[in-house]
């Protein structure tokens, strides 16, 4: 900035301010990383004989610079002063275009370019496919694209980059299949977004050809690139093959290290997600959170919350991602105390709070057992989505509040929320702890053919425990053998507690030996037995059952309780 001030008061100590040849040598010198463009533009506004280069220049460094509106703004005066835009203009003009989203301009531009004949001019066709692919208009970008009577490989990177940011993940696999049987050679522009688009389908085995494609065609690896098939591999599970690319960067950025202990961390490799975290050179927000994210779904709680200690005391302030796993973390090991200061937090910091971040508080409120303050943060989330109506009917459910959870499931249904299997777990749940059998047949029968969702091993198990506590013990049992897959050993052992409860020794005796056909070693089915017999008085039995334990050298289990 200050050398173009002290070139400009040169330029008028010799009187050469508005000579147009030494001008645009000055103005050529302008980026937008390295003069002031109001400056430049009061400069530009100077000079008498005002050519197509120096048109040009400004445009293109407002286009590429904080306020892309002046580039627009200046092609506007260009044309009322009589100077037709050629095809170095309009490239300029619509990158503005595309970078405002201004879709109303760039079609007016469009027009211009037809007027003036450059429709067919290449580099003019793959600025207007990028606008219109950047204004959301694929469709216009697609039909460009196919009258085009000649095409670059810019041609075809600015349609599957277009694909890619709207979201169109398949058409990106069809072009970049339809760019091989035309025999255009790829870069890696193109295969960062096409190795981006397997990544984001989950289509493993052609992100395995593309592979061998980048390198059969010895494909530049690219910083882009290379961090692109490190997540691609990390999300696959292929975790040697991301630290293989990792390794052979021969530059990187925090993308890089995000993405690579992102990867370990997935795999479950937390110590070497630590080590990657521990060694990056700097660490940003996406950093810390992806490494307490790692430990939370590894489950090491503590750590995670550790961790976010010590992201705090290092001032960086989380965002609605990172609190999330933080209050996931605060859920598992019932830290209250931690939930309510973050809760505060996120007041207190005007920190954004999505739909994700209300359902991870309603879930760290109800595994804390403070009910009643998550019923306020779900009725006072903007937006619900089926997980937040799941959590709260789970957490009522749990908590002593069955009731309550049944209330709310006609108002989960009257405000179009579609209920998924685990609203029904909630359900079932919340009738077996009121003892309402009959309603929980119905929901059950609701789930299937209202909701068309299959009944799990998990709703099977909600009967079994609901029949079970009511007492019906024979209609538990016919419920378990009418089950369409195999039965879990823990429904059974749940009708066989229900059998001890109700001194029912004939079905205690039946489900016993189903259990041990699936559990021949576990000792708690002998016990829950003998304590069927010794509660019927039956103590010759109670003995027998538990000198069988001794000489089969089987010994109860241990009770043991933990808290943080």
């Amino acid at each position: 900035m200050a050398s173009l001030r002290k070139l400009h008061a040169r330029l008028v100590v010799l009187g050469l301010e508005r000579d147009g040849p030494s001008m645009l040598n000055m103005l050529s010198s302008c980026t937008p990383s390295t003069c002031d463009l109001e400056y430049a533009c009061l400069v530009f506004e100077r000079v008498e004989h005002q050519s197509y280069f120096i048109w040009n220049t400004v445009i293109r460094t407002s286009a590429e610079g904080s306020k892309p509106e002046d580039a627009i703004g200046f092609y506007k005066r260009m044309k009322q002063r009589g100077v037709q835009p050629d095809n170095y203009t309009f490239p300029f003009a619509l990158k503005a275009c595309s970078r405002l989203e201004e879709i109303a301009e760039g079609r007016k531009m469009h027009g211009d370019i037809v007027k003036m004949g450059l429709s067919s001019n290449v580099f003019v066709q793959n600025a207007l496919i990028h606008m219109y692919a950047a204004n959301k208009k694929i469709g216009n970008a697609r039909q460009l694209f196919d009258e085009m009577p000649e095409r670059d490989l810019v041609s075809w990177n600015c349609l599957i980059s277009g694909y890619s940011q709207n979201g169109c993940l398949r058409d990106v696999l069809a072009l970049f299949q339809e760019m091989q049987s035309q025999n255009v050679l790829a870069d890696e522009i193109t295969m960062g977004k096409v190795i981006l688009a397997c990544t984001h389908l989950g289509e493993w085995g052609i992100a395995r050809l593309v592979v061998e494609y980048i390198e059969k065609n010895s494909v530049k690896l690219d910083m882009f690139l290379c961090n692109t098939l490190i997540d691609m591999y990390g999300r696959c599970g292929c975790v040697d093959d991301a630290y293989k690319v990792f390794v052979e960067m021969s530059k990187r950025n925090n993308v890089s290290w995000n993405a690579m202990i992102t990867a370990c961390a997935k795999a479950g490799d937390i110590a070497a997600a630590r080590k990657l975290f521990d060694e990056m050179p700097e660490r940003d927000l996406v950093s810390w959170t992806a490494m307490i994210a790692g430990y939370s779904q590894a489950s090491e709680f503590s750590e995670a919350l550790a961790l976010f200690r010590q992201m705090l005391i290092e001032n960086i302030k989380p965002d609605e991602i990172t609190l999330v796993s933080v209050l996931s973390a605060c859920a598992h090991l019932g830290a209250l105390n931690i939930g309510s200061w973050i809760h505060n937090y996120i007041h207190q910091n005007r920190v954004k709070s999505d739909v994700f971040l209300g359902n991870a508080l309603v879930d760290m409120y109800c595994k804390c057992g403070s009910i009643d303050m998550a019923i306020d943060v779900f009725y006072n989330m903007p937006q619900k989505d089926v997980l937040s109506w799941n959590s709260i009917i789970l957490g009522l459910a749990v908590n002593g509040r069955a009731s309550d959870a049944l209330q709310l499931f006609p108002e989960m249904i009257r405000v179009g929320v579609q209920p998924s299997d685990v609203t029904f777990i909630g359900i079932l749940l919340a009738c077996s702890h009121e003892g309402l059998v009959d309603q929980g047949y119905g929901y059950f029968e609701q789930m299937m053919n209202v909701y068309h969702l299959s009944p799990q091993m998990k709703h099977y198990g909600c009967m079994v425990d609901l029949l079970s506590r009511s007492g019906r013990l024979d209609e538990a049992y016919k419920f378990i053998l009418k089950m369409p897959f195999d039965s879990d050993p823990v429904l059974w052992r749940t009708l066989l507690s229900a059998c001890a409860v109700h001194g029912d020794v004939e079905l205690a005796e039946i489900t016993t030996k189903r259990l041990l056909v699936l559990e021949p070693s576990n000792s708690d089915n002998y016990v829950l037995l003998a304590n069927v017999y010794a509660r019927t008085g039956r103590w010759t039995d109670a003995m027998r059952i538990r000198e069988k334990m001794k000489g089969s050298n089987l010994k109860k289990t241990p009770g043991c309780s933990s808290i943080e």
